[in-house]
């Protein structure tokens, strides 16, 4: 028996969890001997039949009235309440159509955790209700189920489901490699494009949904795109992980036992608000829950009262304190403790507290003067309160002595500023200090290890996440840099005597800077001269216009001043349109007015700035700025920044990372240096960290790499003729990787191949091998499965710069992709069972439109009449307006079903069928596979842009001739005219 999905994957995942072995056994429900129950808190296996719930119902309510029964003494009184409670709960599932899936999930989540109450008490008191008891996991009901039959339109069968007391919680989808090409991320595709959607109910009381095939194991929240499903690390085994089914098993049974899901389920499920005001929910990802639980564990075990937490940038260190301090409040044994949440400067501020209440944690306060929070640490507030890590400058000594005052420093290598560490554990002695960090913190930076590394911490650091580690799980992307135009580099002589008195000038305000710069004239006179800010500029506008914007990203410039902001604004005007770009600077007292007035950006117009950038539909291109959004700024469609400032160390870490957030379709951060930081990139960042010496590659690198890759491609085609145009060429090179598996091989080479050129497009070194990669992306193209959900992680979409030399000198004019009314079923049934007066005039509409292109076949005619009939009825006011939907959708599925007869009766003649005799007549017997496929690709192209009478307007005419020369263009068949002419004679007649 060879592996299937089911045999291997599916079946391991179960064995993993509960102990049946499914592969040793034979008869239907005949399963190997489950584990003996471990601590009482153990995965139990049910097979679907045993389950005893109808194909239609979500939870199984048998288990769910027993679980109510056994957790709520009211319940176990008068067992005849938990009827009240299933309804409630089905109302929810039900709601879903309405409200959207996350809402209902929260609403869910809001009766799961216990936060929910019935009037079930003496005298109709109001009491909780509990469905889950988290603190007797014993207590509670764990089963693993397969082949989850689920019917809402239609029926959905998931490959594992977990439940807790008959509700659905975890949904998991098995793929195994029966192909090299398939991989988690059909799974994840099918749970989140698929499942979501055509059996949403299912859905309402996820924790969480995975995807596996064998070798790597991701998981996603509800509603969470593709690209931010994340890996599963078990704990001290990140690196050494093991490899394939037994490393997967590992992090399966330590993602999903059943106390970490419901730790996530009760302190780490957030549900916020995005930029678009769209619910969202969010999970976290692994070194976030690492992370968080350890302060949560450390303050709770209260021997050791710091620990410093180093996560890479852009790893999500916001949501670590969310999660720290929503676990930290809501602990018993803390007796409702002060959280409190320093950022360093105030635009991390807006990001923070932004995080914490786009998510509605409760008790939140923000203060931004020392008083006040002095003020509120006499009174004892026990809340979350967010403040500025330099208002400590002037705090008293004890200005609390509480111990269940516990401190989250954001940025904590700031601290090494005037003292702060000593200072704040001098105004809060008893307080827990926990400093998070993106950037390492140097062995030399006594103050801050001194205030937050605790020794019994290996390194010094209580968890660590670093670099390598981020592009690995793909929380962050890897970053490039190119180097710029050696003429304008910077004396750097000179520079270091300017700037010898000063360690690192992006600590500084914007005014420091400008202060600073005005000392070492000579400097800024060179870096600002015109003719040089002109070339840069030029030079701007074309690596811009060529590797950014056709992707859709956008771009940061950093200048060395403010002056020097507006000078390169002016100047890029030149270039783009005006509002293509804007400045950010912050304005001082002794700027002269007018100044103030065009340049200044106030607080609000900033964050209006960012929403504006952040916005792939506005205008803005470019932000422009000199020390405001170096750091906490976040915005992913940012790809690019320009580079001409000298900034070192964490400053230039903080910098380069803002282009390092993942976002769709984009693989690295680009940094265009053009002042010379990265002349010596590591002593740019001088960390004695070695991994972070690798943090930034240059391109150069990339282009050493592009002939081997170039050549392993290649190699998939050893006695390929390359110089044969047309079809017979590609036909020989399909033929060269004719199996499923040699497909796949060279899919993986062509992408890694493709990525090198997308990373170094348009660069002259590419030149050579131009010819060589549009024959590689052509053969690619052509062999691609067609159907969409095979090998989503290796048969990627081509990016724009391939894209556009396969398309280079073919011009094909926009393709109207016309919304079609579909007429089924389903549509009839739900316009019948909700009628909607817009659907059902448009259901109305489309019927008189079919009538009349069917002619005068007799079915038709009655049909037609008999809306005819109705609509008069109708205008006469002779019928009720339900009688009217209840008729016309009658008179719908007659006419689909009509459709349906006529259809089989021409179907020795379809349009595809005429084709494909068309191709088979005029090629030999070697063809047939490849037919299929260019049939295929007409049908689909013809039927996108006809439209009934195309053939009597020139316009129709062209767009459907554009079309077939574009289908035919794929296959190298383009040039073959009698071939043309003839399936446009087809076409003409059949479609």
């Amino acid at each position: 028996m060879g592996f299937t999905e089911l045999n291997s994957v599916e079946h391991y995942i179960i064995h993993q969890m509960t102990g049946v072995n499914f592969n040793v056994s034979h008869g239907k429900n005949e399963v190997s001997e489950p584990k003996p129950k471990s601590f009482g808190i153990q995965w139990q296996f049910q097979s679907p039949e045993q389950l005893g719930r109808g194909v239609n119902e979500v939870l199984v309510e048998s288990e769910l009235v027993k679980a109510l029964i056994r957790l709520n003494p009211e319940i176990e009184a008068n067992p005849n309440l938990a009827d009240e409670v299933i309804h409630k709960l089905r109302a929810i599932l039900i709601s879903v159509n309405q409200v959207g899936l996350v809402k209902a999930n929260e609403e869910f989540f809001a009766w799961m955790t216990g936060e929910k109450t019935m009037p079930f008490g003496e005298n109709n008191r109001h009491v909780p209700v509990n469905l889950i008891d988290f603190d007797d996991l014993t207590r509670n009901d764990y089963v693993v189920t397969n082949q989850y039959r689920i019917h809402h339109r239609e029926t959905k069968i998931p490959d594992v489901v977990l439940m807790i007391n008959g509700i659905p919680v975890v949904v998991g989808e098995a793929k195994t490699p029966i192909r090299p090409s398939v991989s988690w991320l059909d799974g994840a595709h099918e749970v989140h494009s698929i499942y979501e959607n055509a059996v949403p109910q299912l859905f309402v009381p996820n924790i969480l949904s995975f995807a596996t095939e064998g070798k790597e194991l991701f998981y996603g929240a509800i509603r969470c795109p593709l690209e931010f499903w994340a890996p599963w690390r078990v704990e001290d085994a990140q690196l050494t992980r093991a490899v394939g089914l037994s490393g997967v098993g590992a992090e399966l049974t330590d993602l999903l036992s059943p106390e970490r899901l419901l730790d996530i389920m009760r302190n780490f499920s957030l549900f916020t608000t995005n930029k678009k005001k769209q619910r969202i929910k969010v999970i976290p990802r692994f070194q976030q829950y690492e992370g968080a639980n350890k302060i949560v564990q450390r303050v709770i075990e209260g021997k050791v009262k710091k620990g410093l937490i180093w996560h890479f940038q852009g790893s999500g260190k916001s949501l670590l304190m969310v999660f720290a301090a929503q676990k930290l409040r809501r602990a018993a044994q803390l007796k409702s403790p002060t959280v409190i949440v320093l950022v360093d400067r105030t635009d991390l501020d807006t990001q923070i507290s932004g995080t914490f209440n786009a998510a509605d944690v409760a008790n939140v306060e923000s203060t931004d003067s020392i008083k006040e929070l002095q003020q509120m640490l006499e009174r004892d507030t026990r809340k979350i309160i967010i403040s500025m890590i330099h208002k400590f400058r002037d705090a008293k000594p004890n200005m609390n002595e509480r111990e269940n005052i516990i401190v989250l420093v954001d940025e904590a290598h700031r601290t090494q500023e005037g003292d702060l560490g000593r200072q704040m554990r001098a105004a809060l002695p008893n307080a827990f200090l926990f400093g998070l960090t993106g950037t390492p913190v140097n062995k030399a930076d006594k103050n801050t290890f001194w205030a937050f590394g605790a020794e019994e911490d290996k390194g010094g650091y209580m968890s660590r996440y670093t670099f390598h580690d981020s592009i690995r799980d793909e929380a962050t992307l890897p970053l490039h840099f190119e180097p710029r135009l050696v003429d304008v580099h910077v004396d750097k002589e000179a520079l270091d005597k300017a700037f010898k008195d000063f360690k690192e000038s992006a600590a500084l305000t914007d005014e420091e800077a400008d202060a600073l710069n005005q000392k070492s004239a000579k400097m800024s006179a060179f870096l600002k001269s015109p003719e040089r800010v002109e070339k840069i500029v030029e030079d701007i506008a074309i690596h811009f216009m060529d590797k950014v914007e056709p992707h859709g990203f956008k771009a940061m410039i950093v200048t060395p001043d403010r002056y020097a902001c507006v000078q390169y604004k002016e100047e890029l005007d030149k270039h783009f349109d005006v509002a293509a770009s804007k400045v950010v600077i912050s304005t001082s007292a002794n700027d002269d007015y007018e100044f103030k007035q065009k340049w200044g950006v106030d607080k609000s117009q900033q964050e209006k700035l960012v929403d504006e950038f952040n916005d792939a539909k506005s205008e803005l291109k470019f932000i422009i700025v000199t020390a405001k959004l170096l750091t906490g700024f976040d915005a992913p469609i940012c790809q690019t920044m320009y580079l001409d400032k000298s900034i070192k160390d964490h400053t230039l870490l903080q910098a380069i990372c803002r282009t390092n957030r993942l976002y769709p379709n984009k693989t690295f951060g680009c940094i265009v240096d053009y002042f010379g930081v990265f002349d010596d990139a590591a002593k740019a960042l001088e960390f004695d960290e070695e991994s972070v010496q690798q943090v930034i590659s240059n391109l150069s690198e990339l282009r050493v790499k592009l002939p081997q890759a170039m050549s392993d491609t290649l190699a998939h085609f050893i006695g390929v003729d390359r110089t044969i145009d047309g079809f017979e060429g590609l036909e020989a090179a399909q033929n060269a990787i004719s199996t499923d598996d040699k497909k796949d091989a060279f899919a993986l080479d062509f992408k890694y191949l493709a990525k090198l050129w997308e990373s170094l497009s348009p660069d002259s070194v590419l030149d050579e091998y131009n010819e060589d990669y549009k024959w590689l992306a052509q053969v690619y193209e052509s062999v691609k499965p067609a159907s969409d959900n095979i090998g989503k992680l290796l048969w990627l979409t081509l990016g724009a710069q391939t894209t556009q030399l396969i398309h280079d000198n073919v011009h094909v004019g926009n393709v109207h992709n016309l919304e079609e009314f579909v007429l089924d079923a389903d549509v009839i049934e739900n316009i019948f069972n909700n009628p909607d007066p817009r659907k059902t005039k448009q259901l109305e509409k489309e019927l008189a439109k079919r009538f009349k292109d069917r002619g005068d076949l007799p079915v038709f005619k009655s049909l037609s009449e008999r809306l005819e009939a109705l609509r008069d009825k109708a205008e006469k006011g002779l019928i009720a307006s339900i009688d009217f939907v209840k008729e016309l959708c009658k008179i719908a599925k007659e006419t689909v079903q009509a459709e349906k007869e006529l259809d089989d009766e021409l179907q020795e003649k379809t349009p595809k069928a005429a084709l494909t005799d068309l191709f088979l007549e005029l090629k030999d017997d070697q063809t047939p596979a490849v037919v299929e496929r260019i049939v295929t690709d007409i049908d689909a192209i013809v039927r996108v842009v006809r439209f009934p009478g195309w053939q009597t307007t020139t316009g129709g005419e062209r767009e459907v001739q554009k079309s077939l020369r574009k289908a035919l263009l794929k296959y190298k068949l383009h040039t073959d005219q009698i071939l043309f002419d003839r399936a446009y004679g087809y076409i003409k007649e059949y479609y």
